[in-house]
This record gives C-alpha cells, structure tokens and sequence, in this order.
C-alpha cells in the first residue's frame, strides 16, 4: 500500500519540478501556455506540497504495516512458546 503513495509522490514532485522549470523560462518559448512565471510557481508549490503529503502519508502507512507484521510475528512467538512450555511440563 504504501509503494502506491511513493510513485504518488514522486509523480507530483515531479510535476513540480517541471512546473518549476517553466517558470524559468522565457514566455517565447511557451505558446499558447500561461507566460504568467507566478502562476507556475504557485502550481508548483501546491504540486510539491501534495506530493510532499503523499509522501508522509506512504511513510506513515509503511511504519504501521511494519508495527502490525512485528506484532503478530510476537504473539505467534509468545503463543508457540507457550504451546511448547505446556507440552514439556
């Protein structure tokens, strides 16, 4: 699940990152597109601010799959310990 919010996330730091670049450039070089450099950046901001949500959200969601795998990796430990304890005694 959370490979799903990486690709998310490197997908839309990606298009900040070219939303970024097209800022920079000249408005001769963009017919036909917004020559307006703030309205770039302003994307590019919200671009990156969602993909750096995405991004936590993946992290977040690969922490509690590892805490939950750990957890039932322990009480099959505890409970196969106790099953064997009860056998021997």
């Amino acid at each position: 699940m959370s490979r799903n919010f990486y690709i998310l996330a490197a997908t839309l730091l990606f298009f900040a990152l070219l939303s970024a670049a097209m800022s920079l450039l000249p408005s001769s070089f963009q017919p036909g597109l917004p020559a307006n450099a703030s309205l770039w950046r302003t994307g590019s901001l919200f671009l990156l601010l969602a993909g750096l949500a995405a991004a936590l959200v993946g992290v977040m969601s690969h922490l509690f799959e590892q805490v939950d795998r750990r957890s039932e990796e322990a009480r099959l430990a505890a409970r196969r310990k106790r099953r064997g304890g009860e056998r021997n005694g």
